[in-house]
């Protein structure tokens, strides 16, 4: 069976490499793959041009602590109470002593006079404003209050003066003219010293051009790792990017169809069935969304890729996408961080393992509370990842902030996740949720089938298990088939007596078959109108278009094979099949084959009477070969391989709904007691 992509398709496709192009990243990178500890396996290396030798982010946290740590105090110094006191002290009657004691006193106030409560401890620096200039000066050489007073008798022996003359100058109060001049600024000491700790320069060194940063073979210490580092961040930022724009471009447009071509490739994988559905658009969709995504990041904004929900992507696939689908598509959603960003595969690897991990456990963790536990395991899952692989790859210690990055993605994920209703309106899909609701055999439409068509209600519960054992032999969709299965029969509702299986349920001794008088070609139309009967019903209980198409399709554009035979007995015009045929269309997809074999083998098996394995084969194989003589699988998406499985899927169903029971003797008293 031939496999082509509609026009369409590859046209979205085009337009989503398109816009990856434009959201693609404009530096160049640099090609180099490098770690700490590794070996440089590339030619010898050496500087093309100047650039300064950036400092680690934990070195420059480590100087803005060490920075803040030291805390310098900030004094302004006062003229006016140094001009005050010195112009008091020379109205004191001092005699011959005044000069030497107005030079002493204008020293002490000179150095600065600090209150004994805010003098600085130990002999660091101090900042001290003069005359619109702050100055650094020595913390020893500001005095406080009662050290100025001391250190001025000590002056005056330095001028000259005699202790005999102490007393007279004490009595004319002199030393408490030595009062502080210097105030403590509290709003500029913090102000200074946020200034320094924000001057810590981001660069230490310099490598000039033609310098060698490293030779072939040599091992990368952390040394040159930093200059890597260096020499990689200017190369990206000034000189890749002065580049030919044009080679850049063509590198994006090309990155771009390799993206959409491998995604291409993914999906033929998956099957015919991608291409006949939304689902195909909205896979496409969901892709584009986050590998542009990461684009956008790396170009804008690439601190905030560790809060970036990527494992989201493989959440939104789960929801409507087969399995064995997921992983490739999510793969290579997550391939541009290592394309375009900066240690890429680190962070691929984190995200890779948070949407495994999220993909597993979604399946019992997706509804109400459970989503909160669902991205616990995420973060859990992510922040194991980074650990291990910041302690194996030399790349230094583990930061708080990456893990608490990581831990908002995993929460964006969960508040984002209710996009999916939204998704489900526009791209006119079902959610896993919304056949888990479905399935419930006591919403109203199931109800209300029960109790009109109970024949019918219990044939549709024995097709649904029929059909969940052949689903779960091949690749197919078990939850979809269980809820096509329940609804396929719904048009019945509108005249459940037509039905042979309601007949015996629904009738009175008395009552009138209904076929009694009706004549093959009334019968049948009557048989067919259930089709569109039930189509109608799904669509006034606004049922998912998915499930409108088993009703479809469960028939596909067979004949009403009994009243087709009686009409044909009875001398009818064989070119008058078409009155006997069901609409259709024929089935496409797996799970529609399915229901369609179940459908007609679970009616059919109640004729049985030989219950042997050998009686359930010959029985599925006529059944099958029926469907398929006429031309019911020429548009099915089934290989002859899942057909197999499926035909042995249902043999075994039937041996076991048809197993033999042990016959209980009645005891001599029960017997005597039921013939009383």
């Amino acid at each position: 069976m031939k496999l082509q992509v509609p026009l369409n398709k590859l046209l979205t496709l085009l337009i989503v490499a398109a816009l990856l192009a434009a959201a693609a990243p404009r530096a160049a990178k640099l090609c180099y793959d490098y770690k700490k500890g590794g070996v440089w396996n590339y030619e010898t290396l050496y500087a093309p041009f100047d650039f300064p030798i950036m400092k680690t982010s934990e070195e420059i946290m480590e100087e803005m602590d060490r920075a803040s740590g030291v805390r310098v105090p900030y004094y302004k110094y006062s003229d006016e109470v140094t001009r005050g006191a010195l112009l008091k002290a020379a109205t004191l009657d001092l005699g011959e002593y005044s000069p030497a004691v107005l030079e002493a006193l204008g020293v002490v106030l000179e150095r600065g006079v600090i209150s004994d409560d805010s003098v600085p401890e130990g002999s660091g620096i101090i900042y001290v404003q003069k005359e619109k200039r702050a100055l650094k000066v020595p913390a020893g050489e500001v005095s406080g209050l009662s050290a100025a007073r001391a250190s001025f008798v000590s002056e005056l022996r330095k001028a000259g003066v005699p202790e005999a003359a102490d007393s007279l100058i004490l009595a004319s109060s002199v030393s408490q003219l030595i009062v502080p001049n210097l105030t403590f600024d509290e709003q500029i000491t913090e102000a200074v010293n946020e200034e320094s700790r924000r001057m810590v320069s981001p660069t230490e060194g310099f490598v000039s051009a033609g310098q060698l940063i490293v030779s072939k073979g040599e091992i990368i210490t952390a040394d040159i790792a930093r200059i890597l580092d260096s020499y990689k961040r200017e190369y990206e930022s000034s000189v890749g990017s002065s580049g030919p724009v044009y080679l850049n471009i063509l590198g994006n447009v090309m990155v771009a169809l390799l993206l959409v071509v491998l995604l291409l490739l993914s999906i033929l994988f998956s099957g015919k069935s991608f291409f006949v559905d939304t689902r195909y658009y909205y896979l496409v969709f969901v892709f584009a969304l986050f590998a542009g995504m990461i684009m956008l990041l790396v170009r804008f904004y690439p601190m905030l890729l560790y809060m970036a929900p990527l494992t989201l992507c493989a959440l939104y696939l789960q929801a409507f996408v087969r399995a064995r689908v997921i992983v490739p598509v999510y793969i290579i959603s997550l391939l541009p961080l290592l394309i375009y960003a900066d240690h890429g595969a680190s962070l691929f690897v984190i995200f890779l393992a948070g949407g495994l991990v999220s993909i597993y456990c979604s399946r019992y963790l997706v509804q109400g509370w459970k989503q909160f536990l669902l991205a616990l395991i995420n973060f859990v899952a992510m922040a194991l990842v980074y650990i291990a692989l910041r302690l194996t790859g030399g790349e230094g210690g583990i930061f708080l902030n990456d893990l608490l990055r990581l831990l908002v993605a995993a929460l964006l994920a969960v508040f984002l996740y209710p996009l999916i209703y939204l998704f489900e309106k526009i791209f006119n899909l079902v959610s896993n949720s919304r056949l888990v609701e479905l399935a419930d055999t006591s919403n109203p439409v199931l109800r209300e089938l029960e109790l009109k068509a109970p024949g019918t209600f219990q044939h549709s519960l024995q097709v649904m298990n029929m059909a969940d054992a052949a689903a779960r032999a091949i690749d197919a969709n078990p939850l979809l088939l269980r809820v096509g299965a329940l609804y396929h029969d719904i048009g019945k509702l509108s005249n459940p007596m037509c039905f042979i299986e309601n007949e015996s349920l629904l009738n009175k001794p008395d009552d009138q078959k209904y076929h009694s008088g009706l004549s093959p070609e009334q019968s049948a139309e009557d048989i067919i109108k259930h089709v569109s009967d039930g189509v109608d019903a799904a669509n006034a209980h606004r049922l998912p278009s998915v499930v409108v198409d088993f009703i479809r399709t469960h028939h596909g554009t067979t004949v009403t094979g009994y009243f087709w035979s009686k009409y044909l007995s009875g001398g009818g015009n064989p070119e008058a099949r078409g009155k006997f045929s069901y609409p259709g269309p024929a089935p496409t997809t797996k799970e529609q084959i399915i229901l369609m074999l179940c459908d007609s083998i679970e009616a059919a098996s109640r004729t049985l009477t030989n219950y042997t394995p050998e009686a359930y084969s010959a029985f599925v194989e006529k059944m099958v070969q029926g469907k398929m003589d006429q031309g019911q699988f020429d548009n099915a998406d089934i290989s002859i391989k899942e057909l197999a499985l499926v035909k042995e899927a249902i043999k075994n169903y039937l041996a076991q709904m048809h197993h033999g029971r042990v016959v209980y003797p009645h005891s001599k008293r029960n017997i005597l007691t039921s013939n009383k």
